[in-house]
Formats: C-alpha cells, sequence, structure tokens
C-alpha cells in the first residue's frame, strides 16, 4: 500500500508546482499590459509653478550719474595765533561755532605791560630828536665858520658826523616806538576773515608764547565735498557740473564742481575732486558722506524694482518664453528712478519679463501669466486592441 502511494503523492506535487506556476504567469501579463498602455499615452503638460504678471521693459529719459564717497571738510581753515610774547590772556570773547566778522575782536591780553613800554620808547624819541636837534645847529655853524678858518677842518667834520649820527638815533628811536606800538596793537586778537570758530585753545589767565594758536576758523563758512573718483571714470567729470551730496546726517544738498586735484594716489588709483557746497546747519566739517555728480541726460531701458532679483551676487531677471517656462538672464543695473530701476545690459525691449514673484522662481520652472489660459493637457492615446 505504502508503495501504491508514493506515485500518487509525487504526481499531486507536481500538479501543485504546475498550477502555482501558471497563476503566477496569468497574474504578470496584465502588468505588463498596463505598463505597455501607460508608455503608449503621452506626458501630460506640465503644472506651472506660479502665476505671474509680465512687464516689457520700458525707455525713460534719466540723468546720468557717477556714484562716488568721501569726506566733508573745510574750504579753508584759518589759524590764528599770538604774536604778543609773554603776555597774559585777560578775556576770550567767542567760543566754538561763533559766526565772526573780518577784524572782530576774538581775545584781548593784558596791555598794562605794553603802555609802559610804549610811553618809554616815545620818551626816547624826544631825547634822541632833542639831541639831534642841538647836533644839527653845531654842525651848521661849523660850516658857516670854515670860510674864517676860526676851526680846523677835522673839528668841522667832527660836528657834521655828530649830527649825522643825531639824526640816526632819531630814526632808531622812531622805529623802537613804532615795534612798540604794533605789539600793544597786537594785545588785541582780530578775525582774519569772516568764518565760524571750529576750534578754541585759547583759556583766560593763561601766558602764551609768540605763535602760539588760540583759536581755527572755518573761512567764509564754505564747505567742500573731497569726493573720490577713479582714475577711469574721472574724465567724466568737469568743473561747474552739479553734485547730490548726502551727508551722515541724512541731509542732501546740491553742491557745484571747483576742482580736480592734479594728481592719482598712486595706491588707491583714486583722485580727489572738489566740490563747493551751500552753507546748510546739518551738513558740518569732518562728516562722511555719498553723493552722485550729474552728467547729463541719457535714454535707458527700465523696469520695476520688483522684477530684478539678486542671486549669487548678481542682478537678474526672468524671462517668460512662448512655452511658459522663464529663464534667468543676468543683467547690469544702473540708477533708480522711483520704483523702476535703469538696465545698462541685459535685456531688450521685445522681452517679457516677469513682474511680482521672480524671487520665489528658478531657471526653466513654468509659469502661468496671468490673464491667459493655462496650456491644455494633451488628451491620452486610444488603447490598442
Amino acid at each position: 500500500m505504502q508503495r501504491s502511494r508514493r506515485p500518487l503523492l509525487i504526481a499531486i506535487l507536481v500538479v501543485a508546482l504546475v498550477a502555482v506556476a501558471a497563476f503566477f504567469l496569468l497574474r504578470g501579463k496584465p502588468a505588463e499590459g498596463e505598463a505597455a498602455k501607460k508608455a503608449d499615452k503621452p506626458a501630460a503638460t506640465a503644472r506651472p509653478a506660479l502665476t505671474v504678471t509680465v512687464v516689457q521693459p520700458q525707455p525713460a529719459d534719466l540723468v546720468a550719474g557717477l556714484p562716488a564717497n568721501g569726506n566733508i571738510a573745510a574750504w579753508q581753515e584759518a589759524i590764528i595765533g599770538s604774536e604778543a610774547a609773554g603776555l597774559r590772556l585777560a578775556d576770550v570773547r567767542v567760543n566754538v561755532g561763533d559766526l565772526v566778522k573780518k577784524g572782530q575782536v576774538l581775545a584781548t591780553f593784558s596791555g598794562d605791560t605794553v603802555q609802559a613800554e610804549v610811553a618809554q620808547a616815545r620818551a626816547s624819541l624826544a631825547e634822541a630828536e632833542a639831541a639831534a636837534a642841538d647836533a644839527a645847529a653845531n654842525a651848521e655853524r661849523a660850516r658857516t665858520l670854515s670860510a674864517t678858518g676860526a676851526l680846523s677842518q677835522a673839528q668841522i667834520n667832527q660836528y657834521l658826523t655828530t649830527g649825522q649820527t643825531a639824526k640816526a638815533r632819531v630814526e632808531a628811536a622812531r622805529a623802537a616806538l613804532q615795534a612798540q606800538q604794533v605789539r600793544q596793537r597786537n594785545t588785541q586778537v582780530l578775525a582774519p576773515d569772516d568764518g565760524v570758530i571750529s576750534s578754541r585753545t585759547a583759556t583766560v589767565g593763561a601766558v602764551v608764547g609768540s605763535g602760539a594758536e588760540l583759536f581755527r576758523l572755518v573761512r567764509r563758512g564754505r564747505l567742500e565735498w573731497r569726493a573720490e573718483v577713479a582714475s577711469n571714470e574721472l574724465p567724466r567729470v568737469r568743473v561747474g557740473q552739479k553734485a547730490r551730496v548726502t551727508a551722515a546726517s541724512g541731509v542732501t544738498v546740491e553742491g557745484t564742481v571747483r576742482a580736480l586735484a592734479p594728481t592719482v594716489d598712486p595706491q588707491t588709483r583714486n583722485a580727489l575732486v572738489y566740490v563747493d557746497l551751500p552753507a546748510n546747519g546739518d551738513v558740518r566739517a569732518g562728516m562722511y558722506a555719498r553723493g552722485e555728480f550729474m552728467l547729463g541726460r541719457i535714454e535707458q531701458l527700465t523696469v520695476p524694482q520688483s522684477a530684478v532679483v539678486v542671486r549669487d551676487g548678481f542682478a537678474s531677471v526672468f524671462e517668460v518664453g512662448a512655452d511658459g517656462k522663464v529663464a534667468m538672464r543676468r543683467v547690469t543695473t544702473g540708477q533708480r528712478a522711483g520704483d523702476r530701476i535703469a538696465i545698462a545690459e541685459g535685456v531688450k525691449p521685445e522681452m517679457k519679463l516677469v513682474e511680482r514673484g521672480a524671487a520665489f522662481l528658478n531657471d526653466g520652472d513654468v509659469v502661468q501669466v496671468q490673464g491667459q489660459p493655462a496650456p491644455a493637457a494633451a488628451a491620452p492615446a486610444p488603447a490598442a486592441k
């Protein structure tokens, strides 16, 4: 019995294996059919990444400018010093920031000693004049007696020499008196020009030496902007051009180019351009300022500022193609005019550029232009029978 069951079991096992193999073969064929159907179906149109509005570059008449940076300084700064040596400073009449006029008294020194010296010099002059008058009279008498022989020629010459010497002493005494009078005038420190006091070191009671600095004066209150311009841009700047200067305080003033430096700094390759600035209480010497030279009017293409994005340190715009794909174009930007920015290089008038939302796009993205229908998806092909 056992021997007769063994062939039966083997037959059952073989039938089971064949059934399993047939099941998997039949199951795999529909999958292959579905893959074939999917392969025959055309790809659907890519879904737009963003809905955008487009603009075209517009020409505009703009004022060409050359930006620069520099310091604001005094046009000329005068140092006012002491000419009276060894005198005590008795009074200081001005302080930093005061407006002064030419010839105004700024400070005075004690003049008691100088007055005494002037009186002494005046007395010495009077004494010398009296001695000179006497010597002149003696010389005149000697001349009249020369013909009579009452005096020798040596005596006559002596009288004449004494008269000339006395006359010279008068001139020396007069010069000494004038020197003391000048010193007396120097007890008053006067403003050499109109301007603003920018510094004061004078202190009441101090005894200062000759030439010691007492004040600094910004002559006529004039300031200038010393702009640093690259040597390759220097030929574009001309004397008489206007410049718009914005100081660190935020105040903007308009100046005029007065002069260009005759030399270029060999280290920075920059040259100084001197711009005269109008009087303004919020613009002061020592401030750092940025500005722009007005070079003239030119026509340039402009786009809204929202259309320009900065990536990796470069300005770019996104051009929308006929198929809805965007292409990133690198551009060179110029000056700003309100909410628009000039494009020096990189765009053409017929381009359609993304106006808003460009910051969220990448090169090759598909967009939906606002107001235009979306691209229709392709219809699937009929299934093969």
